[in-house]
């Protein structure tokens, strides 16, 4: 694969950062830089907005998506707070990591492919796989998450795990030949697979109708 060109994240698995900023663009990377500075952690779509005196909140998160897509910040997965500047310089290791298929954010779709010996391979950053678990990468179909950030085309790198804490977004196979991407929440024998998308409505299963299969760690986008 080596006409694959990722965006958010590449080989070197730092930003190449040779796009132009807007002036805004670069006042709100440097508020969130400046932010993460004086905290130690990022700052809410809300705390951006309040600090240039904007009454919407999606003007912030269309700023903060064009810095993630240029390679300015990152989205750290599974938390709150979850917007970080990147790095200038990270350490250039990658891995290849099998392609397993291709998972719904929408209605559920089709099953991951089990046979990554014949899958195909994508080049990820080692930072984005933290500790000794499997990973695998799927090609994301659909547009429920993108509120999230998760497009439709992206590569989303997935840690290979059965369990799941309520809020972190998952690959999950529903009555165990379907598999789709939402956040996952769960209340006793009751499991919601919750969209990141206004427009969508959440999906309520039995939790013996649900297979985790793994939680996302990461994303990867081309251009």
């Amino acid at each position: 694969m080596s006409d694959r060109a990722p965006g958010t994240q590449n080989e070197r698995s730092g930003p190449s950062r040779s796009a132009a900023l807007t002036r805004r663009q670069r006042e709100v990377f440097d508020f969130v830089s400046g932010f993460v500075a004086e905290q130690g952690f990022s700052p809410s779509l809300e705390e951006i907005a309040e600090a240039f005196g904007l009454s919407s909140v999606a003007t912030v998160h269309k700023h903060v998506k064009h810095l993630v897509d240029k390679g300015y910040l990152r989205k750290a997965w599974n938390r709150s707070r979850s917007v970080e500047p990147v790095p200038a310089e990270t350490a250039s290791e990658s891995i290849q990591l099998p392609i397993l298929g291709t998972v719904a954010a929408g209605r559920p779709i089709e099953a991951i492919e089990p046979d990554a010996a014949v899958a195909e391979q994508l080049s990820v950053p080692r930072e984005m796989l933290p500790g000794r678990r499997d990973h695998f990468v799927l090609r994301v179909r659909g547009d429920s998450m993108i509120e999230d950030q998760i497009c439709d085309g992206d590569f989303v790198v997935i840690e290979e795990r059965k369990e799941a804490r309520n809020g972190e977004t998952v690959v999950a196979l529903v009555d165990g030949d379907e598999a789709t991407l939402k956040r996952f929440y769960r209340n006793g024998a009751e499991v919601r697979l919750v969209p990141a998308n206004a427009n969508m409505s959440e999906m309520e299963f039995h939790a013996s109708q649900v297979e985790i299969r793994g939680v996302v760690r990461g994303l990867i986008r081309q251009f």
